[in-house]
């Protein structure tokens, strides 16, 4: 009691320091939220910088290359020095922005302060964006720009290099919008300033285009950044899910191996116990039985023998449950060893059903047996089978009232196994109790009260055996109906039959009454030394017939 009420303080003090463990987190992470300027977690706010930073190292020559492209093309309507001087302004910011990621990765997370690396990352990628505006700044005021086609052309390629930048930026920055801001409003305000520079309808319309596909693109790498938060939200509640599970499964594994430790005592402390107390009451069964029977002499006083006779009976009682918690006790300690064999089903329970035949005639119980004798044989243990079949039509009578019908059946299953059910017309059990009967010490509510006394171990018994055998038991019960107990061997214990002996050498056929038939079958030379081998079979009619075969060795 008093190690049951330590671990549960254990548990309750465990629980309280989870508890304020978790407010301390959530505390600490409301601190950072608010030290850093930052609504997204603290370690989400790393991972999306490390995306951010991952994404520009991954595509190092992407911006570069088109930054050259774009520089070759405006060649054809801006002075070639402005454009190659734009071209190396935009390398020029690249490489620092791409210096930063380099160092943001290879520091350690520990060292990292969050809101000093975002400031230099938007810092780096407000510079680019400044420079990728100076495109659209590219060759105004020259010559050039006044030749109508030249105009129209140089307007739509700005118009369309701002798309394919934004839709660029967009994929690569969408994880932290305040950089995706620094790299694309630049830019945006330029062109759409270069656009309006011109005071006509088509100039003026693509200027609102720019303006609305800058808003679309914004949307959409809010859905992006969304989705990218979503994802790492998901990804940490996998990774406290899959901790929370290794945490429990070690409680768990633990509380297994305690409840084992302590089951596995139990087991020993019941197995040394009935063996201590079988010893004493042998010799009180022993002399009891002595002074019932008179051995020594009579006994004056008929009521002393009445009295032994009670301490007998209680002995032989007491005796039977010692034995039952001592079978249940190997079993669950995994020390029950089956010593399997051939045998009959139908044997077993017709003479399980001779054994209690006295027992039922003094209950007035009709026995009724229904047995398939053409059944082939099961390999099974047949001292576990018969205390099986003897505790279920011992329940059976010990729950049946006066005049009731108790049937013990043997027959095949669909699957090729064998079934041996017990149906009695008893109280029943209510279906809620039928759990609680299954288990040791168990009895029903119902059938408590008007049954002979029990012990509750005959039902966990029978389970335990027949799942040593590998099959199945299963308990029935409608109220005030009876109860019907099935016990199911698998297709595997079934032995093939064998086929007929052919009979050899000089035959002799003598009848032993209506119904019973001996053949006697001898060799043709009888000058070895023989033996007799002796066997018992059921022909179809239920004739019993003995075989006895006088074979040379």
């Amino acid at each position: 009691m008093q190690e049951r009420a330590s671990t549960a303080t254990k548990e309750r003090l465990n629980r309280r320091s989870d508890a304020r463990r978790r407010a301390s987190s959530d505390l600490r992470q409301t601190r950072q939220k608010l030290a850093q300027g930052s609504s997204i977690q603290p370690e989400f706010e790393y991972e999306m910088l490390s995306m951010f930073v991952r994404n520009e190292l991954s595509a190092a020559f992407t911006l570069a290359g088109l930054s050259a492209i774009f520089s070759l093309a405006s060649m054809y309507w801006a002075p070639v020095p402005q454009a190659i001087m734009w071209l190396f302004m935009v390398i020029g910011s690249k490489v620092f922005q791409l210096e930063l990621c380099r160092r943001f990765q290879n520091t350690p997370r520990d060292e990292i302060n969050l809101r000093l690396w975002r400031r230099r990352l938007f810092t780096s990628e407000l510079i680019s964006g400044l420079a990728w505006a100076g495109f659209a700044l590219i060759g105004f005021g020259s010559a050039a720009t006044g030749v109508p086609e030249l105009q129209f052309s140089s307007h739509v390629f700005l118009f369309a290099a701002l798309i394919v930048v934004l839709a660029i930026r967009m994929t690569f920055a969408s994880t932290v919008i305040p950089i995706l801001y620094a790299g694309t409003i630049p830019m945006t305000v330029a062109v759409i300033a270069r656009l309006l520079m011109i005071p006509e309808s088509f100039y003026i319309a693509l200027a609102l285009m720019a303006i609305g596909v800058h808003i679309y693109f914004i949307f959409l790498a809010r859905g992006l950044n969304s989705t990218a938060l979503a994802m790492l939200e998901f990804r940490a509640q996998k990774d406290d899910l899959i901790a929370e599970l290794e945490e429990e499964k070690s409680f768990s594994d633990e509380a297994r191996r305690r409840a084992e430790s302590a089951n596995m005592a139990k087991s020993r402390f019941l197995a040394t116990m009935s063996h201590e107390l079988r010893t004493p009451l042998n010799a009180i069964m022993g002399f009891s039985e002595v002074m019932k029977t008179e051995i020594l002499g009579p006994i004056s006083n008929p009521t002393y023998k009445d009295y032994a006779g009670s301490i007998h009976d209680s002995g032989r009682h007491l005796l039977n449950l010692i034995n039952e918690i001592l079978d249940l006790s190997r079993i669950e300690a995994g020390r029950y060893e089956l010593h399997e064999e051939p045998i009959r089903l139908t044997d077993v329970a017709e003479d399980c059903c001779r054994l209690l035949k006295l027992r039922s005639d003094s209950k007035g119980l009709a026995v009724l047996e229904d047995l398939d004798f053409n059944l082939p044989q099961v390999w099974a243990d047949e001292r576990a089978i018969r205390q099986v079949c003897l505790n279920l039509i011992s329940n059976a009578l010990k729950f049946t009232p006066k005049g009731g019908r108790v049937t013990v059946t043997v027959g095949p299953a669909a699957d090729g196994g064998q079934i041996l059910s017990v149906r009695d017309t008893g109280p029943g059990i209510p279906d809620e109790e039928i759990p609680k009967v299954m288990q040791a010490f168990g009895q029903g509510s119902l059938a408590h009260e008007t049954a002979e006394g029990g012990t509750g171990l005959g039902l966990p018994i029978v389970k335990n055996l027949i799942e040593l055998h590998g099959g199945i038991f299963e308990l029935r019960s409608k109220l005030r109906r009876g109860t019907e107990a099935i016990v199911y061997l698998p297709p595997q214990r079934v032995l093939e039959s064998l086929p007929p002996l052919q009979p050899l050498g000089h035959e002799r056929h003598r009848r032993y009454g209506k119904d019973a038939t001996e053949l006697v079958i001898e060799p043709a030379s009888d000058t070895r030394p023989s033996r007799l081998l002796s066997g018992r079979y059921r022909s179809p009619d239920d004739a019993i017939a003995r075989l006895h075969l006088k074979t040379n060795v």
